[in-house]
């Protein structure tokens, strides 16, 4: 009976936090960095990670791909290759959540605070790491055709389409770590 239980607290929690995700990152499509969108969705991915392993966490990131490949952005890369746009949406954020759950457990037991201050930088540096990587590997030649000089493609994914946002997201996450802790004992409280 308690396993049921601990199950459906589970659920309910992951539930919550994944339509948390989906309506941050519609409301985050709202506020401009540069020229993207931000992503206030990793809060929730790294609190979600943390409380309910990596599996929770990559389930919450892909839903924030899912998420992203919706939004109309994304409709620049999708029109050159659909394919590849779904592939690295989803993948980026399925592998931040991830990430952020896996170094989350590795160092819980030394220091709470430091897990999360860890999972919180990996989760946005994984984010911009496999964007920057789809960006190489399939869209230079439409960023040199339509935004930057040619040659100049990578220099523009990284400081334009990735720099500021980047950032930003890198700092939003340290500055509410405190919160993330706050979050992760109230949940662990409540939800285990």
């Amino acid at each position: 009976m308690n396993t049921h239980r601990f199950d459906t607290r589970k659920l309910t929690g992951l539930a919550l936090l994944t339509a948390i995700v989906v309506v941050l990152q519609l409301l985050g499509s709202f506020i401009r960095f540069g020229t993207f969108s931000i992503s206030l969705v990793l809060v929730p991915i790294v609190v979600g990670a943390a409380l309910y392993g990596p599996w929770a966490g990559c389930w919450l990131g892909f839903v924030f791909g899912i998420v992203v490949v919706l939004q109309p952005d994304t409709g620049f890369f999708m029109s050159y290759s659909p394919f590849a746009t779904v592939v690295v949406c989803l993948l980026k954020g399925a592998l931040a959540g991830l990430c952020s759950g896996l170094v989350y457990r590795l160092l819980e037991e030394r220091s709470r605070f430091g897990a999360v201050l860890a999972a919180a930088i990996v989760c946005p540096v994984v984010n911009s790491g496999i964007f920057f990587l789809g960006c190489a590997l399939f869209f230079i030649p439409l960023i040199e055709s339509t935004l930057a000089a040619p040659g100049e493609g990578i220099r523009f994914v990284l400081l334009v389409m990735i720099g500021g946002n980047f950032l930003f997201e890198i700092l939003f996450n340290l500055i509410l770590s405190p919160a993330i802790v706050r979050l992760v004992d109230l949940g662990r409280k409540h939800w285990h």
